[in-house]
């Protein structure tokens, strides 16, 4: 089965869709989404992609990440993509969205639109391993440069709610720009 999956505007209004791949090997700006996962001690979900993935394969990440695909809401995508990977599904709340752009040493490029969920879940995954090789729950103060693949500096640089989403991210010479922080009823 081709998947296809949302292109969009700078305004993140849908242009239509395309196929996966050939999105990425154009570079095209797209939707997609960054799921992170805490436990009730405050600790984060992260995952090792398995080396098969199409890019950044054997990097560590954050819980699970995707796109919106033809025909699903985008948290109905978010849902799906968690299941898929993590093999659980928890509630979700969508927090801020930002944008960014990176070209892999494999010649395909990332442009997305990126809206960002958190969740809680304090259960134990069983993740597919044709997507994930290991898991781990981790305090964000223990968080390892060499899983983000990101310099020390560059981290302090960075403004904290957008260190989780850069975990799974390379490159960090590519531009990102925040778009809005959702409001929750929390504050």
């Amino acid at each position: 089965m081709i998947e296809k999956i949302m292109l969009v505007n700078k305004n993140d209004r849908m242009m239509g869709y395309a196929e996966k791949m050939k999105v990425h090997k154009e570079g095209k700006l797209h939707r997609a989404f960054s799921i992170f996962v805490f436990n009730k001690e405050g600790q984060l979900l992260i995952q090792k992609r398995a080396k098969t993935k199409y890019h950044s394969g054997g990097l560590w990440s954050n819980t699970c990440c995707g796109h919106q695909r033809f025909g699903e809401s985008l948290e109905k995508s978010a849902h799906r993509r968690l299941k898929e990977e993590m093999r659980f599904d928890c509630g979700l709340e969508e927090k801020f969205t930002f944008t960014y752009k990176i070209k892999f040493d494999n010649g395909l490029t990332e442009n997305e639109y990126d809206h960002v969920f958190v969740g809680s879940f304090d259960g134990e995954p069983r993740p597919n391993p044709k997507e994930v090789s290991e898991w781990k729950w981790i305090h964000i103060r223990d968080l390892n440069p060499e899983y983000c693949k990101i310099a020390e500096e560059r981290l302090r640089k960075v403004p904290e709610r957008l260190i989780l989403t850069i975990i799974r991210k390379r490159g960090m010479n590519d531009k990102y720009v925040i778009h809005n922080k959702i409001q929750t009823s929390q504050g």
